[in-house]
């Protein structure tokens, strides 16, 4: 093991060859004589630890020990105070000052002052250990976090694409809809829209969750969501039963896991995005600001998919039509703020559905 290297600056050449005496043979030791020498010595080598003396001419051992700690590259360092000042309140200001110990003169036995110096590296020592343990932890930690928040990726993504196998009209409908909420999400901060809200969201979880927001379909007679045909009143009032049985699953869900943040965002995504901003959606009438914030985003991103998708009942309409048809809707199905939002970035909802088109 290397030898710890210790830096003695005092301007008394007695002292400095007593402490060198005692410590030359347990450490590798520099003597300096002045506090502009420790500076410019520091340039080129970092010590273990620095005895300093207080009193010198010049530069005293306060005002080197504050350039030490006003520095990044030398704050770090453990001082050890070395003076002949030995009442209570000069003690008080070296240690206030960032000295971890003060030893009175005259030099204490060899004996008694390795065994003070060898406390302090030791201490120093588990400093840097414990330092290199919690980095380490938190990496650890952090690897077992992304490992979580895959596996709750993968298995929302598995139940969605359940779901979309049962209605087969979807596609891709989950992917695209998911980029969908990220571009109005970055176009709300952009635009200082919301702040406070989106800032108290996790949006990664908030992303995902989204995947489940048709996840109710899964409750729906096959030969009323399979259906190539236009829907009888009587089979779209069984299709808008969707919203309450994916709030119902993802309620049925938390129950059963103590952590539950996703899926808090679940089950709004689930209940509310087929509410209108006038008060006529579904499953419960809501209007305005009574809808969640997540609801009316996904009431315009589920809504333009929808538009810009082939189904068996009709073509898909071209993106110039589904803006359009969205901007008619402002303030009747869709949040006027959102609805002048999605106008802004709509060419990057085209993008989206362009590179992700069924085939």
């Amino acid at each position: 093991m290397s030898r710890k290297t210790i830096f003695i600056v005092d301007d008394d050449p007695t002292n400095l060859a007593t402490v060198l005496g005692a410590l030359e043979k347990h450490y590798s030791v520099l003597a300096l004589n002045s506090g502009e020498k420790l500076l410019k010595t520091l340039e080129r080598k970092i010590p273990d630890m620095i005895l300093l003396d207080i009193e010198m001419p010049e530069m005293s051992g306060y005002d080197t020990i504050r350039i030490l700690k006003g520095n990044a590259k030398t704050a770090g360092i453990p001082v050890i105070f070395l003076t002949a000042k030995c009442d209570s309140d000069s003690e008080l200001e070296g240690l206030t000052l960032g000295a971890v110990d003060y030893i009175a003169k005259p030099i204490p036995p060899p004996s008694l002052l390795l065994k003070r110096i060898e406390v302090h590296l030791l201490v120093e020592a588990q400093k840097v250990e414990l330092v290199h343990f919690n980095n380490n932890l938190q990496e650890m930690v952090s690897a077992k976090t992304k490992s979580i928040l895959e596996l709750q990726h993968t298995i929302l993504k598995t139940i969605a694409e359940l779901v979309e196998c049962r209605d087969d009209i979807t596609g891709k409908h989950i992917d695209r809809t998911t980029h969908y909420l990220r571009i109005l999400l970055d176009g709300m901060r952009k635009r200082g829209l919301h702040t406070e809200r989106i800032a108290s969201w996790n949006i990664d979880l908030l992303l995902m969750s989204a995947q489940l927001h048709d996840v109710g379909k899964i409750a729906i007679k096959d030969h009323v969501l399979q259906k190539p045909g236009k829907l009888t009143p009587e089979e779209f009032e069984e299709i808008k039963r969707h919203s309450d049985f994916g709030a119902e699953i993802i309620e049925k869900i938390k129950k059963g896991t103590a952590e539950r943040s996703f899926l808090d965002y679940a089950g709004v995504f689930a209940a509310y995005h087929h509410e209108k901003w006038d008060g006529t959606g579904y499953p419960r009438g809501l209007a305005g600001e009574e809808i969640p914030l997540e609801g009316r985003l996904m009431a315009i991103a589920d809504v333009y998919d929808a538009l810009v998708s082939k189904r068996p009942y009709k073509e898909a309409l071209t993106h110039e039509e589904a803006v359009a048809i969205i901007k008619d809707g402002r303030g009747r199905h869709f949040d006027p703020d959102l609805v002048d939002l999605f106008v802004c970035v709509s060419d990057e909802f085209n993008k989206v559905q362009m590179e992700l088109r069924d085939e």
